[in-house]
């Protein structure tokens, strides 16, 4: 986990790894109870960043796909 919990990731694929460790380490029965709450508000970061990357690459998919169809021979 990095020191900044609102430090962004330099791409999806490191996000989801560390989302990843971030998961292990959550699901441990012998979490140190201090370290609980900043694990979660990373997550919470880290999930946020995921999700725009995501909505991101769907708006530039769908209009790759719209100018596709709009040059389509025979329109």
């Amino acid at each position: 986990m990095t020191s900044d919990p609102a430090a962004q990731p330099a791409g999806y694929a490191e996000a989801l790894a560390e989302l990843d460790g971030l998961l292990v380490d959550l699901d441990d029965d012998e979490i140190d109870i201090d370290l609980l709450s900043a694990k979660v508000a990373r997550a919470a970061v880290l999930i946020e960043f995921c999700r725009a990357r995501i909505h991101n690459a769907q708006l530039e998919v769908s209009t790759i796909v719209t100018e596709l169809d709009a040059n389509e021979p025979g329109d």
